[in-house]
């Protein structure tokens, strides 16, 4: 592989005052020229620097990991990459969570990105820090670097001496960086594809404070919140009762139609928050999921709508079809759901502004806060935990600016905690989305493929020239955007979660009525995609070709046992290529699913036990929110606020997964999110095979005719 980064200031390299090799370095950016590392690794300030690495005389290793966690894997992953190159000892290597870097560093968990974009640029690390180690070996043994070796941290000179790495950090800070380093083959790696346990596994199963509701900080109060419902704004309350609980010590509005309590602890906090008497005034017409659902079925036939692509003459094909096929699939708002809440610590003084807490994007979240206060983005500084659950939610901070300005008001260092209830009814939803697809059929082949989106989020982006583009001679995709005033963002795969679900159940629809083998009706379609030329396709069809027959094989597709049906689902997305095969069993004459067979195609596999529970974890709640998850809006607040209403999959309900991976030396790709998609498609196939019923809305549970 060739560098593709500008070496010049990419790194810097100096001496520490207690002794041992300081590397510090930005990612994807240079370090100022100006910029100086700390001689003590207490003052690392992450201004200049994103990341580091930090060897002692003893030869141990600390990196300083840069990426938010929020069990995706990223903690343990992206030092592994430092560690392949640097030819150390995973067992010497400790990780920390850095802090952020303001000023240059694109430091976010979203989209599946973090390996895809670290793959090249932290192995340069690693690489340059072995190289300058090796040098110092060779000076110290009087031979050329040619004539050293070095595997786990030991470097053997001419054969015979052998020197650790610690010894020869204090020389090796002196000698000039190397500006052209030799990545190791794929072939040579002892750690990238080897089975990792999590950093942080002792100490999430033994309770050690990593999360950021465990944070701690001298003098803080807790403060909880209540927020006007959609389409409504805050006229007075009543905070009386709330403020004569001992334990309370502030209440008030803010952000014009938000109410914040203060309390010594967070019981007493959330307590208080309900005996405040808000009154609320409406603005507009309440929010209401279920008119907005009925505007949404209107709008699949408005004649107006945004174009997102446009192949051969859609029209056309339509008008000389010998036969169509059209399904409307439909699929609800739903909240993230994470283990924990939305919440964030937040030290307002009028010299500098202390932030720490769960967010996978802390940028956005210091520039919300500098924002919001009024203050220069230089005064603040943003310390990261692990987070509990992210799957897009943690992508929108607002609690971050809440916390703040609630520190502010009230003078106080505080923690910001949502409870549950106060999380599903603030939250920024997955948007309720339909999709009216259509197919034309012409001897025996679909000719041309129709897809119109609607929802309060728009195809535009990725979503054109996919699969099947390339694979069918005319092809539209078309975009409508439903205003609406509650609030929607990124659900774990934007878009491609339910996406996926239309595309897969209606191809596994024109299948059926061809009488073709959903997977053979595929790779048919793969075949025409292979001699497509469309040069502006965003997948690579032979990967994908690659990924079903693997995955085929592993199912024992078609040749099941009896009493068994089999449903198919593939999709490619974060660079990613999944397929899935779903298997039901009737049981008293209701579909249970018992196992879903995986194939992925992410190129080299990083750490194969993380990839794999990325994979199944991704399927599960791919399958637990399209059969249980449902959630409606009614009068501006939702109708379920907790789990004993809202349903998500349960442990009794979780089948057995199957994972295999395409063996592949090509640069690794996204893995946090692309198993969740086709999971919903493969389960309503495979409940179609075993009882004939097409399924086109979620939660399926809902369904009469299957379910009861």
């Amino acid at each position: 592989m060739k560098k593709k980064i500008d070496r010049r200031g990419f790194l810097k390299v100096s001496a520490l005052s207690a002794g041992g090799m300081l590397i510090g370095f930005n990612l994807f950016s240079s370090c100022k020229n100006s910029a100086k590392l700390p001689d003590d690794i207490s003052k690392l300030n992450y201004k200049d620097f994103n990341a580091y690495i930090q060897i002692a005389p003893s030869g141990a290793v600390t990196i300083y990991a840069p990426n938010p966690e929020i069990g995706q894997g990223v903690k343990t992953s992206l030092p592994m990459l430092i560690v392949e190159e640097l030819c150390v000892s995973w067992d010497s290597v400790l990780v920390k969570q850095a802090n952020l870097d303001e000023a240059y560093y694109r430091q976010m968990s979203v989209g599946s990105t973090s390996i895809l974009m670290g793959w090249l640029p932290l192995r340069e690390v690693g690489a340059t820090a072995r190289q300058m180690l090796v040098n110092a070996a060779a000076q110290q043994a009087g031979v050329a670097p040619s004539k050293c070796t070095i595997k786990e941290g030991i470097i053997t000179c001419d054969g015979n001496i052998s020197i650790g790495i610690g010894e020869v950090v204090e020389e090796a800070v002196k000698l000039e960086i190397p500006t052209d380093v030799k990545l190791k083959d794929a072939k040579d790696f002892t750690i990238i594809g080897r089975n990792i346990k999590n950093v942080d596994a002792n100490n999430i199963v033994t309770g050690k404070p990593l999360f950021g509701l465990d944070y701690e900080y001298d003098g803080k109060k807790i403060a909880c919140m209540v927020r006007a419902p959609f389409g409504y704004k805050l006229k007075s309350f009543d905070a009386t009762e709330a403020l004569a609980l001992k334990g309370v010590v502030d209440a008030f509005s803010f952000m014009q139609n938000s109410i914040a309590v203060v309390a010594e602890d967070t019981y007493t906090a959330m307590k208080a928050i309900k005996l405040v008497k808000p009154v609320w005034e409406a603005t507009k017409r309440a929010a209401d999921s279920a008119k907005e659902n009925e505007k949404i079925k209107s709008l699949l036939q408005d004649s107006k709508y945004d174009l997102i692509q446009s192949t051969g003459n859609v029209d056309k094909a339509f008008a000389n079809a010998e036969a169509t096929i059209e399904q409307v699939y439909e699929t609800p708002y739903l909240p993230h759901s994470c283990m924990e809440p939305m919440n964030f610590f937040a030290h307002v003084t009028d010299d500098w502004i202390k932030l720490a807490g769960p967010i996978q994007t802390p940028q956005n979240a210091l520039n919300r806060v500098a924002n919001a206060l009024k203050r220069d983005k230089k005064d603040i500084t943003l310390e990261l935990t692990r987070i509990g659950g992210g799957f897009g939610r943690r992508l929108f901070g607002n609690y971050a600016p809440e916390a703040a300005i609630i520190s502010h008001k009230s003078k106080y260092p505080i923690h910001l905690v949502y409870s549950r209830e106060e999380d599903m009814m603030g939250g920024i939803y997955r948007p309720a989305i339909s999709y009216k697809v259509s197919g034309a059929i012409k001897s025996n082949q679909v000719s041309a493929y129709k897809l119109r989106q609607v929802g309060s989020t728009s195809l535009k982006g990725r979503f054109a020239n996919r699969f099947p583009s390339g694979a069918i001679q005319n092809v539209r995709l078309e975009s409508i955007r439903n205003k609406s005033s509650i609030t929607t963002g990124a659900w774990r795969a934007p878009i491609s979660n339910v996406y996926a679900f239309a595309e897969q159940c209606f191809l596994d629809e024109v299948a059926f009525k061809l009488k073709k083998d959903p997977i053979a009706f595929h790779l048919e379609l793969i075949k025409k995609a292979k001699k497509s030329d469309n040069e502006h396709l965003v997948y690579e069809p032979e990967r994908m070709e690659g990924v079903i027959k693997l995955l085929a094989k592993k199912a024992n597709w078609g040749n099941q046992s009896e009493g068994v049906y089999q449903g198919f689902s593939q999709y490619f997305s974060h660079e990613t290529y999944a397929a899935e095969v779903a298997e039901v069993e009737l049981r008293n004459g209701i579909p249970v699913i018992t196992r879903v067979i995986c194939a992925i195609d992410c190129g080299l596999v990083v750490n194969p036990l993380g990839a794999k529970n990325q994979v199944v974890g991704g399927i599960i709640d791919g399958i637990g929110h399209a059969m249980y998850s449902d959630f409606s809006i009614k009068d501006g607040r939702p109708t379920v606020t907790n789990f004993d209403r809202y349903r998500l999959i349960r442990m009794n309900e979780t089948p057995q997964v199957e994972c295999h991976f395409v063996q592949s030396d090509l640069a690794p790709s996204g893995l946090g999110e692309p198993s969740l998609p086709p999971a919903g498609a493969a389960v309503a196939n495979a409940i179609f095979a075993a009882t004939g019923v097409r399924i086109t809305k979620q939660p399926f549970i809902k369904n009469k005719e299957v379910f009861g």
